[in-house]
């Protein structure tokens, strides 16, 4: 019991910490360099998110044309650049990743 208390007030104390700075801050406080770099958070976790998988698919980087994962990657990459729309980007580069693992067996 005393092992899931502990848990518990761990998991509120990080919590507090780190809702503190969305609940309680000023947005309008911010200096403006600060509220700019925060547009771009969103895709730098979707990087990181995407990247390993498309880059490491066995926990090791692999960037030869073994790997069909990035192949398709960068050519999602290349649709969502020139229609700039994500679900696009989605819808080609998925097929194209199938297709590519079907020929390489």
């Amino acid at each position: 019991m005393s092992t899931w208390l502990a848990i518990a007030g761990v998991s509120a104390v990080v919590f507090l910490l780190r809702a503190s700075f969305i609940l309680f801050a000023d947005p309008h406080g911010f200096p403006p360099l600060f509220r700019r770099a925060l547009n771009y958070v969103p895709a730098a976790v979707l990087a990181a998110i995407v990247a390993p998988g498309l880059l490491m698919p066995a926990g090791a980087i692999d960037v030869s044309l073994d790997n069909p994962r990035w192949i398709a990657g960068v050519i999602a990459i290349a649709v969502a650049a020139i229609l700039r729309h994500p679900l696009a980007a989605i819808a080609l580069g998925m097929p194209v990743l199938w297709l590519l693992q079907w020929a390489m067996g």
